[in-house]
């Protein structure tokens, strides 16, 4: 659930350019610990893809709804804060490993649910978890804060 008074206060109009200033962007990576203080700080849904297929070619909401009977943790697809949470419990090196050799995740798509009946629209993110041949051990952990984009014109 989106943290409107939190939401409010990040520069921008949209969406695209809010989560943007907050350095998400899509054909990024994204160290998973920002997605998971990100998801905590603003209330943004942020899905994590195992399956490229899935996150590069289908709509959110059809993935989700397709997969709505299975159990989370058995799904393609989990919630950022659900899959930290999840290997923190199991893996009590987590949190070493991380400081050692950040978790790159690329960033799909940027987009925002459509309002129903009642319901406010609410940002949200795909992400691509990489696969295990991908990982890049040598890169340098990413720096904190906002970052500058254009803001698109109206």
């Amino acid at each position: 659930m989106l943290k409107p008074a939190a939401w409010a206060a990040v520069p921008g109009t949209t969406p695209v350019e809010k989560l943007g200033r907050l350095g998400i962007i899509p054909g990024t990576s994204v160290d998973i610990r920002k997605l998971g203080t990100i998801a905590d700080n603003y209330g943004v849904a942020i899905w994590i893809f195992f399956e490229e297929d899935l996150a590069r070619t289908r709509p959110l909401e059809s993935v989700l709804a397709e997969l709505s009977g299975i159990p989370e943790y058995e799904r393609p697809v989990i919630l950022v804060e659900s899959f930290l949470r999840f290997t923190q419990e199991n893996d009590p090196s987590f949190e070493q490993t991380m400081e050692e050799f950040p978790l790159m995740v690329g960033i799909v798509q940027v987009g925002q649910t459509p309002s129903g009946t009642g319901t406010a629209s609410e940002p949200y993110v795909t992400c691509l978890m990489p696969f295990l041949d991908e990982l890049d051990m040598s890169t340098e952990s990413p720096q904190p804060g906002l970052q500058e984009v254009p803001l698109t014109k109206k």
